[in-house]
């Protein structure tokens, strides 16, 4: 059975001594109210990592980067390994995310090297894909997903892949207040199962978590996290308010 996976991406938010308040709150409330078959992620800024880890109860919630160097040590200033990662006590990498693809000019060919790195290194990356408006509009937007998957993860054996964690966020939803339609999510989602049963087999696309990212709430989760090919969501802002967390983690 796939994994229910519900992870919070904090992105440039909150100082380390509100990281840790924050992380203890989701503790508490996960230990004491969280459904007890979804899987808690918890996407920190570097700076936090170690310390929510030693918060947070390991057996029922896990720490992400939310990114990692394509190099595996050296000369690289201000990068930050997968082995560095690693020994914050972390077990998830976030990769991909829309905003490193555009902010930062995040390639498939250094996306490729960060995934290789990060299986090695025994995480489960997060990989992100999806389009942004005008390729939505186009009613191209599975073309693009199909090109991002084959550029990257589809480059990876079976063995690989299975370690893995998709996560599809429409950009045009992300941060903006809209959200895809139950009905757009489900297709996508549907769309990329799909694909991985068509390149590998469909044993392996029953396997693998496909998340949906984009304005997830409180509100929307559970209709959401009903549909047959979402199991689970990548969360921004309602990521950072506890109790919020808490609803979409229960909405299942």
């Amino acid at each position: 059975m796939r994994k229910k996976i519900v992870a919070g991406n904090w992105k440039c938010n909150t100082t380390i001594q509100e990281g840790i308040e924050l992380a203890k709150s989701v503790n508490d409330l996960v230990l004491s109210k969280g459904a007890k078959d979804v899987v808690v992620v918890l996407g920190t800024p570097f700076t936090h990592l170690y310390s929510v880890n030693e918060v947070i109860d390991n057996s029922r919630i896990h720490s992400a980067a939310q990114n990692c160097a394509a190099e595996a040590k050296g000369a690289f200033t201000g990068e930050v390994s997968v082995s560095m990662v690693k020994s914050t006590g972390a077990s998830y990498v976030i990769l991909g995310h829309s905003e490193r693809r555009e902010y930062y000019h995040e390639t498939s060919e250094s996306l490729n090297k960060k995934l290789a790195l990060t299986l090695e290194q025994g995480l489960t990356p997060i990989y992100c894909c999806g389009e942004a408006l005008a390729v939505r509009e186009a009613e191209t937007q599975n073309q693009f997903v199909k090109q991002q998957l084959d550029e990257t993860i589809f480059n990876l054996t079976e063995d690989q892949l299975e370690k893995i964690v998709i996560a599809y966020e429409p950009i045009w939803a992300i941060g903006t207040g809209k959200t895809a339609s139950t009905q757009q999510a489900q297709d996508m989602l549907a769309f990329i199962r799909g694909l991985i049963a068509t390149k590998y087999s469909d044993a392996v696309a029953q396997k693998i978590s496909i998340l949906y990212g984009g304005s997830c709430s409180a509100s929307n989760a559970n209709d959401l996290f009903s549909q047959p090919d979402i199991d689970g969501g990548l969360i921004g802002g309602a990521s950072l308010k506890s109790e919020d967390f808490l609803a979409i983690i229960n909405a299942y």
